[in-house]
Parts: structure tokens; C-alpha cells; sequence
């Protein structure tokens, strides 16, 4: 017996078939777009509209999303008054990605200001910011860079938690990336704690805070990109903070990021001279 072979579909299941196919495809490409603009209008949104001014103090900031618009959202800056006349910066990451990460970004920053209205010292800030998002239980955790300056003195307190260097430069030539001792990323592990560094602004120079997405990507990692910012940013020290930070955004367009980037931008007087 001749065995039988199996029918084939005609041409109007074949069409139909394809019909289906793209449709499916379409509706989960236009799902895809929308989450996407979803958290690049959330990010945008929570990202704060102005920073701070201060006699002696000027400051500016760049965001820019991932250039494919799939690794949108997470990425933070931020600037407060906090009492009794001072100023705090704060620049972070979120790992993960899409609208969950920017909604934990905004609680992270929200977080990070509650605490530092009533608390001084930037690591315990971070310490108890820590304790607070653990306690939400989100299986999420932040990377970021806290600092907080008296304008009137100059002095700076800094602490990190886990989060890129920062980058200085003073306009007398000086130079470098401060990796100061820190801890781990903010929501990671419990009693942790964190280290701050203290100096004296007693030179006019700049302070660069920024994410990874600026300084690392497939093209060079993130040493060869802290050494490039850390070229401008001595070669600008003192400038205007808006034309600096749009330079050390430029960086990341070298990079070939895939990761959204941010970049925050101090430049100072002598404030403590």
C-alpha cells in the first residue's frame, strides 16, 4: 500500500497563517513601543524640572535614553536644600530596566530626599534609605552617589553606594576620580553601611556625578571612559555646568551604549578658601 502523504495547506491557508503571524507580531511590537514610551515619559517626568542655586554654586544636568529604547528607565538626578543652608546632589541607577525600574527610581529619590531633611551625614542617609527599601521588599536595588555641600564654608560630604566614581578637576590643573570607599547598592543588603569622604572646595574647579551609561559600552569599558571624561572635565574645570555636561554626554555617544545614561555637573567658587 502506497503510504499517504500528509495534505499540504493551499494558498488561502498559507495567507491566512501569515495574516495571523504579523498580526500577532504587530500587536506585540506596538505592546513593546508603548512600554517603551511608557517609561521614557514616566523617567522624564520624575527627573526634577530645576536644581538648586546657591551663591558660589552653579549646577546642570543631561539624561539621555538608551539609543535601541529598550533599556529605558532607572537612571537618576537629583539636587535639594537641606537644613540648615545646604545643598544635596544625587545621581543613581536602578538595576532593571522598563516601567518598574523608573517607579522604584522615583521612590528611591523620594526616599533619599525624606531622609536627608532630617539627617546631615550622607551615610546615613544612605543607611537608613538602605533599611527603608529593603522593608518594601521589591527584589530591586539601586547603585547611586550622594553629596551634600555648605555653601558658606565649602566643606563637601560625600558617600557612595556602590555607584560609578566621580569625576573633579580644579581650575589650577588638579585632577581626578574620587573612588572613595563605599558600600552596596541601596536595597541589596541589610545593615549595611557606608563610608563618607570630606573635603574643602578651597579651589574653583568642577564636579562631574554620573551612570554607567555615560562611560561604558560595547566600544570601551568603564576605565577607558572615566579617563576620557576625566580629560574634559580638566580641560573645563570652573565652566559653565550646562556646556560641561553636555560635553561628557558626548562620551556615551562613543561608547555605543545600549543603557540609558545620566550626567550631573557642579561647578564651584573657592568656596572654602
Amino acid at each position: 500500500m502506497t503510504p499517504r502523504r500528509p495534505s499540504r495547506p493551499g494558498s488561502a491557508d498559507l495567507l491566512t497563517m501569515l495574516g495571523e503571524l504579523t498580526a500577532r507580531a504587530r500587536e506585540g511590537a506596538e505592546f513593546q513601543r508603548a512600554r517603551v514610551e511608557l517609561a521614557e515619559a514616566l523617567q522624564r517626568e520624575l527627573l526634577p524640572a530645576t536644581l538648586p542655586v546657591v551663591p558660589g554654586l552653579r549646577s546642570a544636568a543631561r539624561y539621555a535614553p538608551a539609543r535601541q529604547g529598550l533599556d529605558i528607565g532607572g537612571d537618576w538626578y537629583d539636587g535639594f536644600c537641606v537644613p540648615p543652608e545646604g545643598v544635596a546632589f544625587s545621581i543613581g541607577d536602578v538595576q532593571g530596566h522598563d516601567v518598574a525600574a523608573t517607579a522604584f527610581m522615583g521612590q528611591v529619590r523620594v526616599c533619599l530626599r525624606a531622609v536627608a531633611s532630617v539627617v546631615g551625614d550622607p551615610g546615613e542617609v544612605l543607611r537608613r534609605a538602605n533599611e527603608v527599601l529593603l522593608a518594601m521588599d521589591r527584589e530591586l536595588f539601586a547603585t547611586c552617589s550622594l553629596l551634600r555641600v555648605d555653601p558658606r564654608t565649602g566643606d563637601l560630604e560625600s558617600a557612595r553606594a556602590g555607584h560609578v566614581p566621580t569625576v573633579w578637576a580644579t581650575v589650577d590643573g588638579r585632577y581626578g576620580i574620587a573612588e572613595d570607599t563605599g558600600g552596596p547598592p541601596l536595597g541589596a543588603l541589610p545593615d549595611a553601611s557606608y563610608a563618607v569622604t570630606r573635603r574643602r572646595l578651597t579651589r574653583a574647579g568642577s564636579i562631574v556625578l554620573l551612570t554607567d551609561g555615560v562611560v561604558e559600552g560595547p566600544s570601551f569599558p568603564i576605565d577607558v571612559g572615566l579617563e576620557r571624561v576625566s580629560r574634559i572635565v580638566r580641560e573645563a574645570a570652573g565652566a559653565d555646568p550646562d556646556e560641561l555636561a553636555a560635553e561628557v554626554m558626548r562620551v556615551a555617544d562613543s561608547t555605543g551604549h545600549a543603557d540609558d545614561a545620566a550626567v550631573l555637573v557642579l561647578s564651584h567658587d573657592a568656596l572654602g578658601a
